[in-house]
């Protein structure tokens, strides 16, 4: 005769059977609601993390797995794109449209649609690829101002090689200038000084605030890592700055960085003619975002008559603000576009599966690609997801140059064959192309691709280029170190 079941049996059976039954729940209800409106390859990445590790999984998708801003400021991005388009059609008429190659005016059309840009013409543009210069030119930009100065980094730390240009921004205050600074909130605070930095602004009579900033406090949650990652400066809408550097050390004044000797490469450049007035509308659109103060009222006319160049550009913003992903869908379009020679630099580049088959498609038609890309990154976890790419872009053809360490090559722009570039802030990697807010700007004008291509030229002197049969010689732990990374990466 068996003998009869304990007291806490029943208990205990029925626990399990809720347990089987909650996640079984689980696992339906994530099936149903995880791939809307998501890529493949994510949706497969977030069902698996949720099957495999439930309970870790669920709580990471409900913290980060919704990859766009609240709707209030989605309304807000969609209300000022409205009167961009109201008030920029006209910029139209500045473009000359001359001696653009066939499958241009799609693109900007293109460009036009997502991010309510105009191409502008009668534009010049200075490149400027040494840091510390660079901080000092702007700071000289900043001393010219007679009535505005906005200012907007990802990261702003004052610091020693820093100190001129905020000093420059005192002294804009101090003789009357409304200057105004916006600031990533996370972006700066994870950095030395930030604390210092503020209390200069405040001291300085400057009015700032931080852009998407973590507000538990007020319950007010938005996904923490959904950042604004765009870096511009633009002084009474004559002159603009834009491009990849934050404006701080180049070590970035962390231990780690210092104690490894690593160096940031940027390239930033000096804007004058009627795209400043794009520039200054991104900055409007991001100070409305924080401050629901649209400054409206001080974006310049636009005169035809009063443009100091030749160059053809286009202001392209993206991030989870907008409904698509405008960085990627414009890369994309140039890379199928282009006929005879790409040239790509990225810090951290890790391209969706659209990406890797339009730059593969490219170098398998014909077209001379290239890619620069540090030889050592920053980001261990970034570094190795981008490394997990390079073996299937070798095999179509892709040449690979590897800037040395201890530098970090942070520049990020590409051209087109001899008559197109795009130069900002946005990597080609899914972070920039789903959770950062970006600014691109691409620009018409063999005389700026040529000076671009020159700096390209003297990346590849330094470079190392890499080669397929070396790269099929590396570890076994590297390549799964690879493929861990390459996995968590599509996590978006």
């Amino acid at each position: 005769m068996l003998d009869p079941l304990p007291d806490w049996a029943p208990s205990l059976t029925a626990s399990a059977v809720a347990l089987l039954v909650v996640d079984l729940v689980v696992r339906l209800t994530a099936i149903a609601v995880v791939p809307v409106n998501r890529r493949p390859s994510s949706a497969l990445a977030w069902l698996l993390a949720i099957f495999f590790i439930p309970y870790l999984g669920v709580l990471a998708f409900l913290l980060i797995g919704n990859p766009k801003l609240p709707r209030a400021r989605r309304r807000k991005q969609r209300e000022i794109n409205q009167l961009i388009l109201d008030s920029t059609r006209g910029l139209d008429q500045v473009s000359t449209c001359a001696s653009w190659p066939p499958w241009l005016p799609g693109i900007v059309e293109l460009n036009r649609n997502l991010g309510s840009m105009s191409l502008v013409g009668g534009n010049t543009a200075e490149l400027f690829g040494e840091y510390d210069e660079s901080i000092r030119a702007m700071a000289r930009t900043v001393d010219t101002a007679a009535t505005y100065v906005h200012v907007e980094f990802y990261i702003m730390t004052l610091d020693p090689t820093s100190a001129p240009f905020f000093e420059a921004l005192r002294r804009a205050a101090q003789r009357g200038v409304r200057v105004r600074v916006l600031l990533d909130h996370l972006g700066a605070i994870r950095y030395p000084g930030y604390r210092r930095t503020i209390r200069f602004l405040e001291g300085a009579g400057i009015e700032w605030h931080p852009m998407l900033p973590v507000q538990l406090h007020k319950l007010k949650y938005q996904r923490p890592d959904l950042r604004n990652h765009r870096k511009l400066l633009v002084v009474d809408g004559d002159v603009a700055w834009i491009g990849s550097q934050n404006v701080l050390d180049r070590s970035y004044n962390k231990r780690a960085n210092i104690r490894r000797g690593l160096q940031w490469q940027d390239l930033m450049v000096r804007l004058e003619g009627p795209v400043v007035s794009g520039v200054d509308a991104i900055f409007t659109t991001d100070w409305y975002s924080e401050t629901d103060e649209l400054l409206e009222s001080e974006r310049p006319e636009v005169s035809p008559g009063k443009t100091p160049g030749r160059l053809e550009c286009q202001v392209v913003p993206s991030g989870p603000g907008f409904e698509g992903e405008n960085n990627l869908k414009l890369f994309n379009a140039l890379l199928y576009s282009a006929q005879r020679r790409i040239s790509i630099t990225s810090p951290y580049f890790v391209p969706d599966e659209s990406m890797l088959n339009a730059i593969t498609t490219a170098a398998e038609r014909g077209v001379e690609v290239e890619l620069f890309v540090s030889e050592h990154g920053d980001q261990a976890l970034v570094h190795y997801a981008e490394c997990s790419y390079y073996e299937n872009l070798l095999r179509a053809g892709v040449r690979i140059h590897r800037y040395p360490a201890p530098y970090v090559l942070h520049a990020k722009h590409m051209t087109v064959d001899e008559d197109v570039a795009v130069i900002g802030s946005s990597n080609m990697d899914m972070r920039s192309f789903l959770l950062d807010m970006e600014l691109t700007l691409m620009v018409c004008g063999r005389d700026f691709v040529a000076d671009l291509r020159r700096v390209e030229d003297g990346y590849r002197e330094r470079c190392t280029e890499l080669t397929l049969q070396q790269w099929m010689a590396r570890g076994r732990g590297h390549v799964i170190k690879e493929n861990l990374a390459r996995l968590t990466s599509a996590l978006q």
